[in-house]
């Protein structure tokens, strides 16, 4: 079971590093409507808001980007989600090849 299982998950790592350069791209944050006047919903506006290296930063997007950053966003989340897996996997992998090895001779 242990060479068939590590077998699979260097398929799987091999899968997740192929749709990896497929990723067009990316940029992380949360694209928000917000509105200079919240109570009437006046003033409509977007903004982009993200963490990188420890900064918080809110930047203004105009209206004809707004598509465009959201395949972005879902291009960054996508990349986190695959990542995420190929870690996972990459523990799994090293745990079996660890028990399947025969210990050595000293």
């Amino acid at each position: 079971m242990g060479r068939k299982r590590i077998q699979q998950i260097e398929q799987r790592i091999d899968r997740i590093k192929r749709m990896l350069l497929e990723i067009g791209p990316m940029r992380p944050g949360s694209l928000t409507r917000q509105y200079k006047d919240p109570q009437h919903h006046a003033g409509a506006y977007w903004q982009i808001s993200y963490t990188r290296r420890m900064k918080s930063r809110t930047e203004y997007v105009r209206r004809e980007w707004v598509k465009d950053l959201r395949c972005q966003i879902a291009s960054h989340k996508r990349c986190k989600s695959l990542v995420e897996q190929w870690i996972d996997l990459s523990i799994e992998h090293s745990r079996l090849t660890m028990q399947v090895a025969e210990p050595k001779a000293t």
